[in-house]
């Protein structure tokens, strides 16, 4: 995938929106105020960060070298994904749907 998809994805979401609280550099999404998705623009190799449930992103992170505990960020709770990479594009669709998740209020969650 690349970030222009990652953009397109992210704002099919309901409610999000896309913002720079960081610089030029860092695109960010955000549902209800919250950010689940950061991209790093000037990044080389193109990476984003996203949420991730503690264990779930420890197993991603042993099962492919191109996600890493997230750069900048908690790294308990987030990982960095390489999103130019051997990663499977359905994957990475599901893991920022697993972020938007992990962001809603509690009321919206399914």
């Amino acid at each position: 995938m690349n970030i222009e998809q990652i953009r397109d994805y992210a704002l099919q979401k309901e409610n999000v929106e896309e913002c720079f609280p960081f610089g030029e550099e860092t695109l960010v999404f955000k549902t209800g105020g919250k950010i689940f998705l950061l991209a790093g623009l000037e990044s080389f190799p193109a990476s984003i960060n996203l949420k991730c449930d503690p264990d779930r992103a420890l197993e991603l992170r042993e099962e492919y070298e191109d996600i890493t505990p997230g750069f900048h960020m908690n790294k308990k709770h987030w990982n960095t994904v390489m999103i130019e990479s051997r990663i499977p594009a359905k994957l990475i669709k599901e893991m920022i749907d697993h972020s938007y998740s992990l962001v809603l209020p509690k009321s919206k969650k399914s």
